[in-house]
């Protein structure tokens, strides 16, 4: 890969302190452009400053490339234009280019969407379902989805949790989201005593003898969880719940954010407890309280 493209992905890492998920993002999106630069330039990319090949009008060709012959959607796009215009700021700052050709690009204007969550009597019943279970790896799952709702975490949030997190006599744990930042999460008094029930039943059963691992949830082999298992765990629940929508580990964080504020809770707090850097990322969850809200008012005024 390009040693330019490999030191921003350093920056990134060391200097913004992006996640290793949002750094493969980067390196994929650079790399593609990076092929694309040496198809087109047939060659010429082999000298010093390659970088310098690239103007305004090669990256309008790039463009049309990725929305016709790839046909990917504005979202996409969107993203691997925000990516290049992040490089190309880091290579004029740094001097490797003398002027940043993406000053003036355009890209597609994407709408926000909505986020998805589920009504509190569709969590209910989601929730009752997981703790139905005996079997040790059933009530760790239904604890994964208790204290994902609980608490709004990410799911890598989750798998990163060790037993040493919890505070159970305050009933909070910390917790490292984006760019490692460290954050305390509440657990409801029924989270806390289904997670102490869990670390001193069941997820002893699960360790198979490997008194060393810290991680919170487990597999059956005494190894953390993964992301993918995560999801995995959503899909059976949700379908087992008879939801018709799909259940990601983010529906919970959705419904957790949307709930609190539906019953009151400031936007302010809610950033805090989401672990938002910025409060305009919460503010999206205010157009499904404000239809909450419209809903609310036509079933209780007398005249509407």
């Amino acid at each position: 890969m390009d040693k330019e493209i490999t030191s921003f992905l350093q920056h990134l890492i060391v200097e913004k302190g992006f996640s290793r998920n949002t750094t493969e993002a980067y390196r994929n999106d650079l790399s593609q452009f990076w092929d694309f630069l040496k198809e087109h330039e047939n060659g010429a990319t082999d000298g010093d400053r390659p970088w310098d090949l690239v103007d305004l009008h090669l990256l309008n060709e790039y463009i049309e490339d990725l929305r016709g012959r790839k046909a990917y959607r504005d979202t996409t796009t969107a993203r691997k234009v925000a990516a290049l215009k992040s490089f190309f700021g880091f290579l004029n700052e740094n001097g490797t280019v003398a002027a940043d050709p993406t000053e003036s690009l355009g890209s597609p204007r994407v709408g926000r969407s909505l986020p998805k969550c589920l009504t509190e009597d569709q969590v209910t019943t989601l929730l009752d379902l997981a703790s139905l279970s005996g079997t040790p790896e059933g009530q760790r799952d239904a604890n994964i989805l208790e204290l994902l709702y609980a608490t709004g975490l990410r799911v890598s949030e989750l798998v990163s949790l060790n037993v040493q997190d919890i505070d159970f006599q305050e009933g909070y744990m910390r917790c490292w989201g984006k760019g490692s930042k460290e954050r305390i999460v509440y657990l409801y008094p029924k989270a806390v005593t289904q997670l102490k029930r869990y670390i001193a039943k069941h997820r002893e059963k699960l360790l198979s003898g490997r008194k060393d691992q810290p991680a919170l949830f487990i597999n059956h082999r005494g190894d953390r969880l993964t992301r993918q298992w995560i999801w995995a765990i959503l899909k059976n629940y949700g379908e087992n719940a008879e939801i018709d929508q799909r259940i990601t580990p983010h529906t919970l964080r959705h419904s957790f954010a949307t709930h609190l504020l539906q019953n009151g809770a400031s936007l302010r707090h809610v950033q805090e407890l989401l672990g938002h850097s910025s409060i305009s990322t919460t503010q999206v969850y205010t157009h499904l309280t404000t239809n909450y809200l419209h809903q609310e008012y036509e079933k209780s005024h007398p005249r509407a």
